[in-house]
């Protein structure tokens, strides 16, 4: 396990990870910064309040994108977008599948993060 500092809202921090996932760990962390700043602005003396609402965004986020993906799997295309031309529809089931995966990937990235964080 290698330990990672990593900066949110200012104020630094570390977490312990697997060995060789540091590089996604501050990834990951500098999203969240990110995030953060952009929702609430980095109100200093509101650490606990700003990574709460950053949580709820994140997790909002992640739950719009699991249903996305659940509606994708059961080969319910969305709404179309206008201006795009629609794929052929092998390429499109293609398409779908990857995009599915994806986001299965990385809301299991998201759950393993959390799962770190609750611990540390």
């Amino acid at each position: 396990m290698r330990r990672v500092d990593f900066t949110l809202n200012g104020r630094g921090h570390s977490l312990t990870c697997e060995d060789g996932q540091e590089q996604r760990l501050l990834e990951l962390a500098a999203y969240v910064d990110a995030r953060m700043q952009e929702l609430t602005g980095g109100a200093a003396g509101h650490e606990v309040q700003n990574l709460i609402a950053t949580c709820i965004v994140l997790a909002d986020e992640l739950m719009e994108a699991r249903a996305e993906a659940k509606t994708l799997r059961a080969g319910h295309a969305p709404a179309p977008v206008i201006h795009q031309p629609s794929p052929p529809p092998a390429a499109a089931s293609a398409d779908e599948a990857k995009v599915g995966a994806a986001i299965d990937t990385l809301a299991k990235r998201i759950e393993d993060i959390a799962a770190r964080l609750e611990r540390a």
